[in-house]
Order: C-alpha cells, then structure tokens, then sequence
C-alpha cells in the first residue's frame, strides 16, 4: 500500500517535473512529496478510526478511575491516557489543571503532563510508516517510563509542596472530598451514543486536528527534505559525534530553545537518522524539543514556584540523556532488518 506513495513521488518529481534523482533538488523535492502524501493519508484514516474507538470516552469517569487506584496503577494510566490523547505540551496544561483541581496526586498528573505531548496517535502513525515498529514500539515504552519516572521522583519528594496558592488549595479541597467518598465513590456512566454521534465526533475530531496539525507536517517534512537532499552525509556523523557520550547532552541542551510538536520533529527525525546522526542523540534532541519547551513552562509557572519547576526541568534533561545513551546502545537491534 505505501508503496503506492513512493510511485506518485516518482512519477511528480522525476517524469512531470522533470527533475533528476541524481540532483539535491530532485531528492528532496521527491522525500517532501512522498513522506506529506503519505502522512496525511495514514493520519486521515487513523485519526478517525482511532476518535471513532474513543468518542464515548468520558474523562470524568477517567480521572475518578484513576483516583481510586493504587499509586503504580495510576501512574501508568496517568502516562497512558497522556500517550492517546492528541495534545502538544501547552495544550496539556488546562487538562492537567483540570486533574490538579480533581485532587490527583501531582505525580500521577504530572506523569500525564510529561507523556502527553511526546505521544500521542499522529506521532506513532507517522514513527511507524518511516521508521518501522521497532523503533515506534521503544518511542512508545520510552515515553510512557519518562512519564512514570518523573510521577514517581515528584511524588516521592512532595512536589505539591511548591504547587502556587490557589492551586495548592484546590488541590488540598479536592484531595480532602475524594478521602471522604472513598467508602461509595460513585462513577459516573460514560454516555451511550449512536453510531450517528459517534461518526459525528471522529468527524470533527478529525477536521480540528487535521486542521490544527497539517502546517506541523509540512513544517517538519519540508526541514527533513532540505536535511536529506542538501545536508552533505555523515556531516553529522562527523560533526555532532558518532556516538560519544557527550553527544547526547549536547543534543538535549540544542533541542532547548527550540519548540516543536511530535507532528512537526518526526520527519527531521527520520532525515537526522538517515544522515548519521546516532538515533538515541537524535531522539534526545526531538524529545527535548517537544516535552521541554520554553512555552510550556512559560504556562506552568502559572501554578508553580521556580522550585518546581526546577526540578521538572532537570528531570526531564536527566531522562532525555538516559533514554539517549540507552538507545544508542540498542540501536543496531532497532535498525537490523530495515
């Protein structure tokens, strides 16, 4: 079926528009159209599909589940319901005000907000269509440990502690009414809908995120077409380490003032790879520019002290190179077969 989509590149660039594939140009023009066309498909068709599957979820019926669980369980599903649910780092935040105000403990929330905007279903459909499902399913495991991890540091520390006033009250007020209906907690029954309303809903989730991602796709497939055709190979092979230990850190700390959604990152991801770049350095240079931005703490120090948000930060930094140096050592199992 993909293969489909490598012929209509073949056939735009190298027989209508005549260029050659000998040329930059040609290659890159031909890698731009064959990843968007491709893409796009696999995300209309997902996409529904998937919001097909999850328009009766109901997210307070979510967030209750959650409380009552044991703290392991909760922050698995706080990490879990951050891996499919379709939100960047900054449009995170007001559901994860949302779980504070619910009276969630903050690691299990913040287990939510760290996975959120690395997973989400555009990032694994787009992983698995150019990168193959070994390296989707370690993205997917990854994400889901740094989320976990990061609850689990936050809650053994108290992080709450260093929450603002009015959050750290409402937090205090909802913890305090969850303990007392812990005996009878009454779940609330996700809405029955008719097929109708559920193909109304993918429908609309489709057109909203179609429409709030597409620009984030020829974004980052345009930056990976100029990487693939223009970047010369090995240049970064060369110039940014072969695998060296300090490569990693570096990378994180260049992925910093940078801001990007998993959509926009994932195809100069592929062409980083392809060009040399060891692929545990070049997934700790995308996570950083996705989970670590400067907007998103622009928006949490709304609710938090500097104090917080000093330790998320390093935990997040901290993280990133552990993943990276993991995957560098793992690599070749990831790659061997493509």
């Amino acid at each position: 079926m993909l293969e489909l989509f490598t012929s209509l590149a073949n056939w735009l660039t190298y027989d209508l528009v005549g260029l050659s594939p000998e040329t930059k140009l040609g290659t890159s023009i031909h890698f731009f159209i064959e990843d968007t066309t491709k893409i796009l498909f696999l995300l209309v068709v997902m996409i529904y599909v998937i919001a097909l599957a999850r328009a009766s979820l109901n997210l307070e019926r979510v967030r209750a589940y959650i409380q009552q669980k044991n703290r392991l369980v909760g922050y698995f599903f706080g990490s879990g319901f951050g891996a499919i649910t379709p939100f960047c780092s900054c449009s995170s935040i007001p559901l994860f005000l949302g779980f504070t105000s619910a009276g969630i403990p903050l690691g299990i929330t913040m287990a939510f907000l760290f996975t959120s905007p690395i997973i989400n279903e555009v990032a694994v459909i787009m992983l698995w269509s150019l990168l193959g499902w070994k390296f989707t399913l370690a993205y997917i495991v990854i994400g889901m440990a740094v989320g976990i991890v990061g609850g689990m540091i936050l809650d053994s520390i108290k992080g709450e502690r260093w929450l603002k006033d009015f959050a750290a009250k409402a937090y205090q007020n909802a913890a305090t009414e969850a303990r007392n209906h812990t005996d009878n907690p009454e779940m609330p029954e996700a809405p029955k809908l008719t097929f109708q309303e559920r193909h109304q809903f993918a429908k609309d989730e489709l057109k909203e995120i179609v429409g709030r991602i597409w620009k984030w796709v020829l974004i980052g497939v345009g930056l990976g077409a100029a990487l693939h055709g223009f970047v010369p190979d090995g240049w970064f092979a060369e110039n940014l380490g072969s695998g060296q230990w300090w490569s990693v850190p570096a990378a994180v700390l260049a992925g910093l003032p940078l801001y990007s959604n998993a959509t926009g990152v994932i195809p100069v991801m592929e062409s980083l790879i392809v060009k040399g770049l060891p692929v545990g350095t070049t997934l700790a240079f995308c996570m950083s520019t996705v989970a670590a931005s400067f907007p998103e703490f622009i928006m949490l120090k709304q609710v938090m002290t500097f104090g917080l948000l000093a330790i998320i930060f390093v935990i997040l930094l901290a993280n990133f190179m552990v993943v990276g140096w993991v995957i560098n050592a793992i690599s070749p199992w990831l790659f061997s077969g493509l």
